[in-house]
């Protein structure tokens, strides 16, 4: 099922349509295929596969998926059937279907499209060059939302971007670098938002505060929805990663809500967002999702196009964008200051990291405060976490390994000050070489 009208389709339109053929059937189920590099340099592509419950597909599936692409290019792709394009267009397997109706005309199940437009509240979207490009423009105009694209180009190169911090192109919507061009933008609207370039991850530029980065609105999103959703039930939990911010977990004591907190990757939420027990899912590398406002399914992989228009929508309702609710928010609880470090490690090393237990961790202290949790299962479900977790009352560090480089990555976040959050991956680092030293 190929798009109607030869546009490019985001990731969550992918989950969106696989969930809504699925509904109600036992057989024939659908599944997905995406292609696109991402939020990464374009010199990158990549190869996502949606089952049918239309999330994320679990390492086993992706790793047969990566034995078997690996093996056909060792065999100089033999045994890969070529036909012409325009006579794979018109073969009697291949359908079209309209995407961007679907998806577009289903919005107000999910979001209050209503408020936003009776608002007028101005709304400014940059694409980033990605598969979006056409559906901002479908969504304002259907909706008859007060928004501006502000970029329409499509470039392969990306030429247009801003460059990251390391001087690599990529369409990361939670980079300051890469989002430098809509931040110059904020004082025309009262809320501007990105998406990376298939749609998966979200980027909110408040009017108040500039970019928002994925914790502090993750946050907001929370705090707003679980106010604002009066049709879903009270047993409805929010579902985080084990490196997101505290705040959330302060902000779901507050609402009197259940926390889940899962490993590392969306995949975790998609049980949760299928059966509705779980209203949002996100994570702190700008991915997350959540129910419709009847409390049912929307997606089940990261949707960067609902998490946007939620800001329009707290913009709209509340009268204050998401920047001055996450201020508010730090008068209450605190601010909390966070990070993420590479380390370099060895494979063996990563490999001991991953298989870490609590009894690794021989100190008593973390940051100059006792240890009250160390953590190597997900609270949430029990899984590993593929790493190692240590809380104290006013901060937490969690370590695990890369799946791509020779690094371990340590995230770590205080509510005191940044000397105390320098103290606690200072301890954290020793902690860490300490455990895997002792794991021989």
């Amino acid at each position: 099922m190929v798009d109607a009208d030869n546009g490019y389709t985001p990731t969550p339109v992918i989950s969106h349509a696989i969930l809504n053929y699925n509904h109600g059937r036992e057989r024939g189920l659908a599944d997905g295929i995406v292609i696109t590099p991402s939020h990464n340099p374009p010199r990158f592509g990549g190869f996502k596969y949606d089952p049918p419950h239309g999330g994320p597909a679990d390492t086993q599936v992706t790793e047969w998926i990566e034995q078997k692409a690996n093996a056909l290019i060792a065999a100089g792709l033999r045994g890969v059937a070529r036909i012409p394009f325009e006579r794979a267009r018109s073969a009697s397997t291949v359908r079209p279907y309209q995407y961007l109706d679907s998806y577009v005309n289903d919005l107000p199940s999910v979001i209050d499209l209503e408020v936003i437009r009776e608002s007028k509240v101005r709304i400014g979207v940059d694409p980033l060059g990605g598969a979006s490009v056409a559906y901002w423009d479908a969504i304002g105009d259907r909706h008859g939302l007060n928004l501006e694209v502000v970029n329409h180009v499509i470039d392969p190169t990306f030429r247009f971007m801003t460059v990251d911090w390391d001087g690599q192109i990529r369409m990361d919507p939670s980079s300051v670098y890469a989002m430098a061009s809509l931040v110059g933008l904020k004082e025309r609207f009262d809320v501007a938002f990105a998406s990376d370039t298939d749609a998966d991850r979200h980027g909110i530029v408040s009017h108040s505060h500039g970019l928002l980065n994925p914790n502090q609105y993750l946050s907001v999103a929370i705090s707003y929805l679980f106010a604002n959703r009066q049709q879903w039930s009270q047993a409805v939990a929010v579902g985080k990663t084990i490196v997101s911010s505290s705040m959330i977990d302060r902000v779901v004591k507050r609402l009197g809500r259940r926390l889940f907190e899962v490993p590392v990757g969306f995949k975790w939420f998609v049980e949760g967002l299928i059966d509705g027990s779980l209203g949002f899912g996100g994570e702190e590398s700008s991915g997350a999702t959540f129910l419709r406002r009847d409390g049912t399914v929307w997606t089940t992989d990261k949707d960067g196009l609902v998490p946007n228009l939620l800001a329009a929508e707290i913009t709209a309702r509340t009268g204050k964008d998401p920047g001055e609710h996450y201020q508010e928010m730090t008068a209450e609880f605190g601010t909390p200051y966070y990070t993420r470090i590479d380390a370099p490690a060895t494979p063996e090393q990563k490999a001991k990291l991953a298989k870490l237990s609590p009894e690794a961790v021989a100190t008593a202290s973390l940051g100059g405060e006792p240890i009250r949790g160390k953590l190597t299962r997900a609270p949430g479900d029990g899984a590993p976490i593929g790493g190692l977790k240590v809380v104290i009352d006013n901060g937490w560090f969690a370590a695990r390994p890369s799946g791509t480089e020779n690094i371990y990555k340590i995230y770590a976040e205080s509510f005191k000050d940044q000397g105390h959050l320098d103290a606690i991956v200072a301890d954290a680092q020793e902690i860490v070489n300490d455990a895997l030293k002792a794991v021989d």
